[in-house]
């Protein structure tokens, strides 16, 4: 069974830092393209980065980029999101997810979420 699990996340002031973790298991991690979104009650859930299964590409939502950085260690199953200069906007419920590549492409998991609460 896959699971993904998130956490990390909590109330900071904005400016100040969090660090995401997203904690894998049930699946070949090494195998999976990773990803962080977010989502604000009654809006979509929107993209915020993602790593290649190698960690060797990383892609970010324009509002963040030299803000928060990605990374994973495959010896571990763990991905992180590590976010600094927080802002307002930035709070949001954050999730991982897992997707395929090569022969498992297609295949997508999610973990419940943490939330980020950022106070002015």
């Amino acid at each position: 069974q896959v699971q993904l699990v998130e956490f990390g996340g909590g109330l900071v002031q904005a400016g100040g830092s969090l660090r995401l973790t997203c904690a894998a298991s049930g699946l070949t991690f090494s195998s999976y393209d990773m990803g962080w979104y977010r989502q604000v009650p009654g809006k979509a859930r929107e993209f915020v980065a993602a790593i290649s299964w190698s960690g060797g590409s990383t892609y970010y939502e324009d509002s963040v980029k030299g803000r928060i950085s990605i990374s994973r260690d495959n010896d571990k199953n763990t991905e992180y999101l590590e976010m600094n200069s927080l802002k307002h906007e930035d709070m949001a419920n954050y999730y991982c997810k897992a997707e395929g590549t090569g022969a498992g492409f297609g295949m997508e998991y999610w973990g419940k979420g943490t939330l980020v609460t950022v106070s002015s």
